[in-house]
């Protein structure tokens, strides 16, 4: 998953990039507030470690900066030096979900991590999931196809997964761009395309394996399985997302 961290230590900030690789999350690091709210703009984070003190703008402006322009979506992790831990409590009710004191121990963070992304996004934690021949890891974001794992890229992983839950209905344009990339779908953009024929090729979704992605022109994509005597019955979990 995408973690931004906001810090103006950047010894800080590699060190945080390293442990959240650990635990297979990816990190992008800003020295500013003003440099996160571009990065939120410009892409998709599924949580925000924030220090207390940016050196632009009060912490609990951030706080409110995030809650106004992106909303309640994403889990917020403040740190702060000892000294400011009286002022946490400020902090969350101006919408953070937890907060750490500096120095910051790595099992806790990882935990702590762990935790608030479990809490706001759960079916990403589930057990496997398993379509015919292919079977989703959704803590490690992982496919395999008849046991052989296949190689993607997180939002090629994402756009599948969403495929898959979503079996049999059309899954407009907009929709897609608006889940996987955070963002609107803008004219002329070939990027969900682009991701979709690879997921065609990567996934082998052929009818030989059960599975068609059709694309119903102009307007989205919609994933079909196919019975056949070759291709198992897909299993699908319960409470497939819209």
């Amino acid at each position: 998953m995408r973690i931004a961290m906001l810090d103006d230590e950047p010894r800080e900030i590699e060190s945080i990039q390293r442990l959240m690789a650990t635990i297979g999350h990816e990190c992008d690091g800003f020295a500013d507030g003003k440099s996160l709210l571009r990065g939120l703009r410009a892409r998709r984070y599924d949580l925000l470690v924030l220090d207390w003190r940016p050196p632009d703008v009060e912490g609990i402006e951030v706080l409110r900066r995030l809650r106004r322009n992106f909303g309640n979506r994403l889990p917020l992790l403040l740190t702060a030096e000892k000294k400011d831990k009286a002022r946490m409590s400020a902090a969350l009710l101006a919408g953070a979900d937890d907060f750490m004191v500096k120095p910051l121990g790595k099992a806790e963070l990882q935990a702590r991590v762990q935790a608030l992304l479990r809490r706001s996004y759960p079916t990403r934690f589930e057990n496997e999931l398993v379509y015919g021949p292919y079977h989703f890891s959704p803590a490690t974001g992982t496919i395999r196809l008849h046991g052989e794992p296949v190689r993607l890229k997180q939002r090629e992983y994402e756009l599948a997964l969403l495929l898959f839950r979503n079996m049999g209905r059309m899954l407009p344009r907009e929709h897609l761009m608006q889940a996987v990339w955070g963002q609107e779908l803008e004219a002329g953009s070939r990027s969900l395309d682009t991701h979709v024929s690879r997921l065609r090729a990567r996934l082998d979704l052929r009818p030989e394996n059960g599975m068609v992605l059709a694309s119903v022109y102009g307007l989205g994509y919609r994933l079909e399985y196919l019975a056949s005597d070759e291709a198992e019955s897909p299993r699908r979990p319960a409470g497939a997302e819209e």
